[in-house]
């Protein structure tokens, strides 16, 4: 199984939060999940962002890939994840 660990829309129309989701590539953007491992808030000031690290961390290990946002979101929050977790190295 492919998965990947992205966000999924809640809230009400014009609204939204996002909770930050582990779930296989091919289900749909706020379909079936595997698990949660955070939340993002973008409407309040500060906005909030959470993540559960050591889940996190176990899931990049474990291969699951972050979308563009979500890796972005983990370098914004300041999380130091293992080297060995993570999207891999460029190539020299």
């Amino acid at each position: 199984m492919a998965a990947t660990i992205r966000l999924a829309r809640h809230g009400a129309k014009k609204r939204p939060f996002y909770r930050i989701v582990v779930a296989d590539r091919r289900r749909a953007r706020d379909g079936r999940k595997i698990e949660q491992v955070g939340l993002y808030d973008p409407r309040i000031e500060p906005e909030r962002i959470e993540f559960e690290t050591e889940r996190l961390a176990e899931w990049l290990e474990r291969g699951a890939k972050p979308s563009l946002t979500v890796s972005q979101l983990i370098k914004r929050s300041g999380i130091e994840l293992p080297k060995s977790a993570g999207e891999a190295e460029p190539a020299e």
